[in-house]
């Protein structure tokens, strides 16, 4: 079943699973359209971009997107990393400390449906992906038969909220394109195990926030 036909309206969250297998939550227009795109291309422009290759079937190939990361408390992070980095953190109260980056410079780049590694996440808290740039399409994937898999269009501006149980049971990926796309940037924020010893949550900035992770606060 495709997003729209499953959401369809124009502010809040879209949960498309929240039972024993895990809760993702996917929230449109997180940010404003102007400083998405300032937020793009900043980080298109201002991040040392680096090309990957990797064994695959026997053989080394090249991995088709660029990525990048960062560790949140790098004193040399890029713009705008630290602001955005801040936001999650207030409004998610989750002290994510590392992010990753992947760029798609077309229709020809995509990421291999995958679960990320638990072994170094910190538990009952989410991974949060910020889009940026170009529209592209996700499928999430059942891993148990008969493999059910949902769509969703991961607009500009947009937050999906995956929590660390749903990596058991689901795949995730960004599949290549048969037509043009126009560049896109994902910034994933995780949290990892040794963080949560330390850590406060933060005060709650003054503002209402535009989007809480549903099972409350951290």
């Amino acid at each position: 079943m495709q997003q729209n036909e499953l959401f369809r309206a124009e502010t809040g969250a879209f949960v498309p699973i929240d039972d024993a297998t895990g809760r993702i939550a996917y929230t449109p227009r997180w940010v404003a359209a102007a400083l998405a795109d300032k937020w793009f291309g900043q980080l298109r422009d201002g991040i040392a971009w680096r090309s990957e290759r990797r064994m695959m079937y026997e053989r080394m190939v090249a991995v088709p997107r660029l990525v990048a990361h960062f560790r949140l408390d790098d004193p040399a992070l890029p713009a705008p990393l630290g602001d955005i980095a801040m936001r999650m953190r207030e409004e998610l109260r989750v002290p994510f400390d590392s992010a990753g980056l992947n760029f798609y410079r077309d229709q020809h780049d995509s990421v291999a449906p995958h679960n990320d590694k638990l072994g170094r996440l910190a538990e009952d808290r989410p991974i949060a992906l910020l889009s940026l740039g170009a529209t592209r399409e996700m499928v999430i994937r059942a891993k148990p038969p008969p493999r059910h898999a949902i769509h969703l269009q991961l607009e500009p501006g947009s937050l999906l909220l995956m929590d660390y149980a749903s990596q058991s049971h689901y795949d995730h990926g960004i599949p290549k394109q048969d037509v043009h796309a126009d560049p896109r940037i994902s910034v994933a924020f995780r949290c990892g195990r040794e963080q949560m010893a330390t850590w406060r949550a933060p005060r709650p900035a003054q503002r209402k926030p535009s989007c809480r992770w549903p099972r409350g606060e951290w």
